[in-house]
């Protein structure tokens, strides 16, 4: 059984591209070579994309391999599998990882024990529900990661086609 997925590099320095493609390669146990373009949201980093077919898990296996880095700025996507829901990672040096599960749709699907820890903690006046949900739902990343996210002058457009 595998599934898809997509790793972003959003933004990462000159120095620190063929370390990634080494990390990807080890997960993946094949040479990968990025096709690395200029980050314009971050002058002086290169970004790029990457699709991969692999057994379900493997989206934590490249997160992992990925995270804690300076300067590093990914995301990590896997679409469900017949035996597996989908998953999300998205990082950045100053937040650190975020994961999420993702339904056949791509929405983020809150575990039950966390949302009742959410209303808890704003039950008891530690936090606002607002943003515990905001955490929850990976906000604080989205915002980071929004400007990097849109393509640059000279960034490879994909589309998508559906024949119906």
């Amino acid at each position: 059984m595998t599934t898809r997925g997509v790793l972003y590099v959003h933004s990462a320095p000159r120095a620190l591209c063929p370390h990634v493609e080494w990390a990807v390669g080890g997960v993946l146990n094949v040479r990968v070579q990025l096709d690395w373009i200029r980050q314009p949201a971050a002058p002086g980093t290169w970004r790029s994309e990457f699709s991969w077919q692999a057994r379900p898990g493997t989206a934590s296996k490249l997160a992992s391999a990925l995270r804690g880095w300076d300067l590093l700025r990914f995301e990590v996507t896997a679409e469900p599998s017949p035996t597996s829901e989908g998953e999300r990672y998205s990082s950045t040096p100053g937040l650190g990882i975020f994961h999420a599960v993702t339904g056949m749709h791509g929405d983020i699907l809150v575990p039950e024990d966390r949302l009742r820890a959410a209303l808890a903690r704003s039950g008891q006046g530690e936090t606002e529900l607002a943003a515990e949900i905001a955490q929850l739902l990976g906000k604080p990343w989205d915002d980071e990661l929004e400007s990097f996210r849109h393509a640059g002058e000279g960034a490879p457009v994909r589309w998508l086609h559906q024949v119906v």
